[in-house]
């Protein structure tokens, strides 16, 4: 399943980076908030343990 609309975006799906400072990154999706303008923020966890916080609309649903 590929999306490119964050509100497909669930906790535990994979993803890919394709936008931003994370670009070619991929992980599992760990955590979904929306911030007071409206933007969904998103922290992604990669296979190695490392954790970092993009903006939903820069990644792609992978599984």
């Amino acid at each position: 399943m590929k999306s490119k609309d964050p509100s497909n975006l669930k906790d535990g799906y994979n993803c890919q980076v394709n936008n931003g400072t994370h670009k070619g990154k991929s992980g599992t999706v760990r955590d979904i908030n929306t911030s007071k303008t409206g933007h969904i923020t998103i922290t992604v966890e990669q296979e190695n343990g490392v954790r970092f916080k993009t903006l939903g609309r820069n990644v792609i649903v992978t599984g």
